[in-house]
Protein backbone atom coordinates (compact mmCIF):
# COMPACT_ATOMS: atom_id res chain seq x y z
CA UNK A 1 0.00 0.00 0.00
CA UNK A 2 1.48 3.69 -1.07
CA UNK A 3 1.86 6.10 1.83
CA UNK A 4 0.87 9.58 0.91
CA UNK A 5 2.57 12.58 2.48
CA UNK A 6 0.24 15.03 4.64
CA UNK A 7 0.46 17.69 1.50
CA UNK A 8 -0.80 14.70 -0.53
CA UNK A 9 -3.53 13.67 1.52
CA UNK A 10 -4.69 17.77 2.37
CA UNK A 11 -4.68 17.85 -1.89
CA UNK A 12 -6.70 14.78 -2.61
CA UNK A 13 -9.03 16.23 0.15
CA UNK A 14 -9.46 19.83 -1.46
CA UNK A 15 -10.14 18.35 -4.59
CA UNK A 16 -12.43 15.37 -3.54
CA UNK A 17 -15.52 17.29 -3.89
CA UNK A 18 -14.62 20.35 -6.81
CA UNK A 19 -17.76 20.49 -9.01
CA UNK A 20 -15.41 21.60 -11.84
CA UNK A 21 -13.87 17.66 -11.78
CA UNK A 22 -15.99 15.50 -13.92
CA UNK A 23 -16.28 13.13 -11.56
CA UNK A 24 -16.69 14.44 -8.81
CA UNK A 25 -20.26 13.35 -6.59
CA UNK A 26 -21.14 17.22 -5.79
CA UNK A 27 -21.04 18.06 -9.78
CA UNK A 28 -23.87 15.12 -9.79
CA UNK A 29 -25.82 16.60 -7.15
CA UNK A 30 -25.63 19.70 -8.74
CA UNK A 31 -26.78 18.46 -11.85
CA UNK A 32 -29.82 17.03 -10.29
CA UNK A 33 -30.83 20.47 -8.49
CA UNK A 34 -31.10 22.19 -11.14
CA UNK A 35 -33.20 20.17 -13.04
CA UNK A 36 -36.30 22.59 -13.33
CA UNK A 37 -39.00 20.23 -11.36
CA UNK A 38 -36.48 19.91 -8.78
CA UNK A 39 -36.99 23.66 -8.26
CA UNK A 40 -40.49 24.08 -8.53
CA UNK A 41 -40.95 21.33 -5.84
CA UNK A 42 -38.46 22.23 -3.38
CA UNK A 43 -40.82 25.38 -3.51
CA UNK A 44 -44.42 23.80 -3.81
CA UNK A 45 -43.24 22.20 -0.90
CA UNK A 46 -41.97 24.88 1.68
CA UNK A 47 -45.85 25.35 2.64
CA UNK A 48 -45.57 22.17 4.24
CA UNK A 49 -46.31 18.22 3.53
CA UNK A 50 -48.30 17.97 0.22
CA UNK A 51 -50.31 14.96 -1.56
CA UNK A 52 -48.79 13.95 -4.67
CA UNK A 53 -52.28 15.23 -6.25
CA UNK A 54 -52.06 18.72 -4.72
CA UNK A 55 -48.18 18.60 -6.21
CA UNK A 56 -49.34 17.89 -9.72
CA UNK A 57 -52.38 20.71 -9.71
CA UNK A 58 -49.41 22.87 -8.00
CA UNK A 59 -46.82 22.22 -10.27
CA UNK A 60 -48.48 22.43 -14.04
CA UNK A 61 -47.23 20.60 -17.06
CA UNK A 62 -44.97 18.06 -14.97
CA UNK A 63 -46.33 14.47 -16.25
CA UNK A 64 -47.11 11.56 -13.70
CA UNK A 65 -43.42 9.91 -14.65
CA UNK A 66 -41.80 13.26 -14.29
CA UNK A 67 -43.51 13.76 -10.87
CA UNK A 68 -42.97 10.72 -9.44
CA UNK A 69 -38.87 10.42 -10.73
CA UNK A 70 -38.16 13.74 -9.32
CA UNK A 71 -39.70 13.14 -5.79
CA UNK A 72 -38.20 9.61 -5.30
CA UNK A 73 -34.71 11.35 -6.48
CA UNK A 74 -35.36 14.11 -4.04
CA UNK A 75 -36.23 11.37 -1.34
CA UNK A 76 -33.21 9.12 -2.12
CA UNK A 77 -31.26 12.13 -1.82
CA UNK A 78 -32.77 12.79 1.78
CA UNK A 79 -34.54 16.04 0.63
CA UNK A 80 -37.83 14.76 1.11
CA UNK A 81 -39.79 12.62 3.17
CA UNK A 82 -42.61 9.99 1.65
CA UNK A 83 -45.29 9.51 4.31
CA UNK A 84 -48.19 6.87 3.89
CA UNK A 85 -51.01 6.94 5.84
CA UNK A 86 -52.95 4.01 5.87
CA UNK A 87 -56.66 4.88 5.01
CA UNK A 88 -58.89 4.14 2.24
CA UNK A 89 -57.83 5.04 -0.33
CA UNK A 90 -54.20 5.33 0.98
CA UNK A 91 -52.84 9.21 1.47
CA UNK A 92 -49.21 9.63 0.12
CA UNK A 93 -47.90 13.05 1.63
CA UNK A 94 -44.41 14.39 0.95
CA UNK A 95 -42.46 17.02 3.19
CA UNK A 96 -38.91 18.85 2.87
CA UNK A 97 -36.55 17.07 5.23
CA UNK A 98 -34.20 19.75 7.37
CA UNK A 99 -31.96 18.87 4.38
CA UNK A 100 -34.30 20.30 1.37
CA UNK A 101 -35.24 23.31 3.78
CA UNK A 102 -31.57 23.63 3.98
CA UNK A 103 -32.04 24.21 0.32
CA UNK A 104 -34.89 26.01 0.19
CA UNK A 105 -33.45 29.82 0.28
CA UNK A 106 -31.63 29.33 -2.48
CA UNK A 107 -34.45 27.72 -4.31
CA UNK A 108 -36.85 30.41 -3.70
CA UNK A 109 -34.31 32.82 -4.20
CA UNK A 110 -33.35 31.50 -8.23
CA UNK A 111 -37.40 30.68 -8.26
CA UNK A 112 -37.46 35.08 -7.99
CA UNK A 113 -34.90 36.12 -10.12
CA UNK A 114 -36.25 34.46 -12.67
CA UNK A 115 -39.82 35.65 -12.39
CA UNK A 116 -38.36 39.45 -11.70
CA UNK A 117 -36.21 39.08 -14.67
CA UNK A 118 -37.88 37.25 -17.24
CA UNK A 119 -38.91 40.12 -19.22
CA UNK A 120 -35.24 41.28 -19.06
CA UNK A 121 -34.17 38.11 -20.24
CA UNK A 122 -36.68 38.17 -22.99
CA UNK A 123 -35.92 41.29 -24.71
CA UNK A 124 -31.76 40.33 -24.35
CA UNK A 125 -33.13 36.56 -26.51
CA UNK A 126 -35.36 38.90 -28.95
CA UNK A 127 -31.85 40.99 -29.88
CA UNK A 128 -29.81 38.07 -30.21
CA UNK A 129 -32.58 35.74 -32.41
CA UNK A 130 -32.81 39.45 -34.38
CA UNK A 131 -29.32 39.98 -34.99
CA UNK A 132 -28.74 36.56 -36.25
CA UNK A 133 -31.77 36.03 -38.93
CA UNK A 134 -31.20 36.42 -42.25
CA UNK A 135 -32.14 39.57 -44.54
CA UNK A 136 -35.47 38.95 -45.66
CA UNK A 137 -35.25 38.14 -49.55
CA UNK A 138 -36.51 40.66 -51.51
Amino acid sequence: MATRTAAERRTQARTAFDAYMADCPARRLLDGLSDKWVSLLVNALADGPQRYSDLSRRVAGVSQKMLTQTLRTLERDGLVTRTVTPSVPVRVDYALTPLGESLLPLMRAIKSWAEEHIPEVDRARERYDDARREPAAG
